[in-house]
């Protein structure tokens, strides 16, 4: 999919116009069932930029990215939103370098709007080109602080910051040792050098101390996420002989982190991730089979019981069958409902109109757990709430807070070769 729309291309004359001025007149003056109608049946309203990883090394989690907006559109239409958006998708090849052209090359092809882009690096190079050119960017996913605390007047940013994911994670953390009745007292921190990941070491040794957990936190690892190997590192953390592993990982990685684990047979009492990707991405649990089951995410994830969540799990099973919705889909949907909204309220394809919507932007309905959509003096949606996501027979599963759960929790995870694991 480019997100293009396919329009006959030819001569547009002074009847066309007219044609197109009368239409235009009907649309704004019909009721607003009508106007959905027309909306979603005539040219978009609001042309967006979606800039993601989808070649390189996060290409796995970009494409199931692209996947959740793919399918805006058609969850629009199904909750009569009156909106339609010229979608067009920018490959930021998971280099920042790419990232920053690419962001160029959409604004010059008339993007009016920027959505991107999972990775906090790439997600930086993409805010100093709006910043610079004056056009509004939706953070999709990115959790590196400075985003948001550089005075920037042309982001927002619904996504939890680094300090906000650490927060959630080990407050649920406290919430799965006390539900499960095992409380481990020792553990290691690996995680990937990267932004992302220098922004979670740096938040949680500033944050641990302060938040009164119960574990000691002995050892802290990092390493490159390109990485081929990680016996070194896994072995190092292994002769900490901590009780619990604390990954901050991407995909790659985490397939390897957890392979080196069951090569070395170090078995601790869980894998709980304080606010990352990895564990819960489809092809991590395809690779790893029963290898990956019992592990934790504290991370942000879609409320089941939201209308526009079931719609948008029903159309991304018609779209894309074989893959899995998740929060990579999640938050790109989002930003992508957040620059309709913006439209909506502004009525304007211009940029000043459009962050001004998006400041004033309350919205209540959406796909993520968490309270409406809106966004502090800084840009930052303050309000998306972290849940516990265990594997469970091969699906990423809330077992916590108990009100969203659809199982129960299973902690501390069973041995590698119990009988437990399917």
């Amino acid at each position: 999919m480019t997100g293009r729309n396919n329009f006959t291309r030819r001569r547009f004359g002074r009847r066309d116009f007219g044609r197109a001025t009368l239409a235009g007149a009907a649309l704004l003056g019909a009721p607003l069932p009508l106007r959905h109608a027309l909306a979603q049946g005539g040219p978009a309203d609001l042309k967006v930029g979606l800039l993601l990883p989808t070649s390189g090394l996060q290409a796995q989690i970009g494409q199931a990215c692209r996947r959740g907006a793919d399918v805006a559109n058609e969850v629009f239409a199904d909750m009569k939103m009156p909106v339609k958006l010229d979608i067009v998708n920018y490959d930021t090849e998971t280099k920042p370098d790419v990232a920053r052209t690419q962001a160029e090359k959409a604004i010059d092809a008339g993007c009016h709007m920027l959505v991107g882009a999972f990775d906090s690096g790439q997600t930086i190079a993409i805010a100093q080109v709006c910043e610079q050119r004056g056009v509004p960017l939706v953070v999709n996913i990115a959790a590196a602080p400075q985003i948001t605390e550089q005075g920037y007047k042309f982001v927002v940013r619904n996504f939890p910051t680094a300090p906000m994911l650490i927060t959630g994670a080990l407050a649920l953390h406290k919430e799965i040792f006390k539900v499960s009745g095992k409380t481990p007292k020792t553990a290691v921190l690996m995680s990937v050098n990267d932004t992302f990941g220098t922004s979670m070491i740096n938040g949680i040794k500033a944050l641990f101390p302060k938040l009164d957990m119960p574990y000691e936190l002995v050892d802290t690892i990092s390493y490159d996420p390109a990485a081929k190997d990680l016996a070194v590192e896994v072995g190092k953390a292994k002769a900490t002989k901590a009780e619990l592993l604390l990954p901050v990982s991407r995909l790659n990685d985490a397939k390897l982190l957890v392979q080196e684990m069951v090569k070395q047979r170090w078995e601790p009492m869980g894998v709980l991730n304080p606010g990352a990707p990895g564990l819960y991405e489809q092809d991590f649990l395809k690779t790893m089979g029963k290898y990956g089951e019992f592990m934790i995410s504290n991370v942000p994830w879609l409320d089941p019981k939201s209308a526009m969540t079931q719609s948008l799990e029903k159309r991304h099973a018609a779209k894309y069958p074989n893959d899995q919705l998740d929060l990579n889909g999640g938050f790109p949907f989002e930003g992508i409902l957040i620059a309709a909204h913006a439209w909506l309220t502004a009525k304007s394809t211009k940029p000043g109109d459009l962050m001004e919507a998006l400041r004033k932007a309350k919205i209540d309905q959406h796909v993520m757990i968490g309270g409406p959509i809106q966004f502090d003096a800084k840009g930052q949606n303050v309000n998306i709430k972290a849940s516990a996501v265990e594997n469970l027979k091969r699906k990423p599963t809330v077992v916590l807070p108990l009100e969203s759960a659809a199982a129960p929790l299973d902690f501390p995870m069973p041995s590698w070769n119990d009988k437990r694991r399917p």
